[in-house]
């Protein structure tokens, strides 16, 4: 099986860790890699700040990078939801709506990839210790992908995974949020990461990127020893290939 991985720009400029994780992952699954260089930022940034006619251009390019994909994967629900939001937001457009479709149609976020597609639920890994699990805005509340990580998580060799309070909560990152509501952001990531460090666990695990970098800084700004880990790397952690 050929999969088209759309890396996120998080990850490529923040955490390449999880990325690699990505790939090794999927390639130890079956599956054939393909990375079009060319692809961008999805736009979200600026769609979500109001700006829509300027991320266009942006998302116009990974249109015509993405058209020739059979699975487009990406482990990030956040962006995951950008892709398919492109057949809502070009569905007028003539020379546009089909592309868009299609890429939204094939598009999947890593987890969801894994059990939907590929139809596994047991990765053999192991690590040893406890953990919670943050449960990213978009991947649950608008992509619906809720259960596919747990399931996952829970068959990790010596991983004990414990409840969050407050689980469904926002981290405060948001995007631009974080930028304009500073003040309230902060906020919300003080009581997240409050949170998991009453939860006594030696990690943090997470499914997108830019929630792990928010709280992953307040948790290093407060020199708690909690490890913060993308899924990717839980799961491809000791997998043999």
């Amino acid at each position: 099986m050929r999969v088209t991985l759309f890396s996120t720009c998080l990850i490529d400029l923040f955490q390449p860790s999880a990325g690699i994780a990505t790939v090794e992952l999927l390639e130890k699954l079956g599956c054939k890699i393909d990375y079009p260089t060319g692809q961008i930022c999805c736009g979200q940034p600026a769609y979500n700040s109001g700006y829509l006619n300027e991320a266009k251009p942006a998302m116009i390019h990974l249109l015509e990078t993405f058209q020739h994909a059979e699975y487009i994967v990406t482990p990030s629900g956040s962006c995951a939801v950008m892709l398919k939001e492109y057949a809502h937001i070009f569905q007028d457009d003539p020379k546009w709506s089909k592309i868009a479709k299609s890429v939204a149609d094939k598009t999947y976020e890593l987890t969801q990839f894994i059990v939907h597609v590929l139809g596994v639920t047991k990765i053999d890994t192991s690590l040893p210790g406890t953990a919670v699990f943050h449960t990213s805005c978009h991947m649950t509340r608008l992509l619906g992908v809720r259960e596919e990580p747990k399931q996952l998580l829970d068959q990790v060799a010596d991983l004990t995974m414990k409840p969050l309070k407050g689980a469904d909560q926002c981290c405060g990152f948001g995007g631009t949020f974080s930028v304009k509501m500073g003040d309230i952001s902060a906020e919300m990531v003080k009581e997240k990461v409050s949170n998991i460090v009453n939860a006594n666990v030696d990690y943090l695990i997470g499914a997108d990127c830019a929630c792990l970098m928010n709280i992953g800084g307040r948790l290093s700004r407060e020199n708690q020893p909690v490890q913060v880990l993308h899924i990717a790397e839980v799961l491809n952690r000791g997998m043999e290939g």
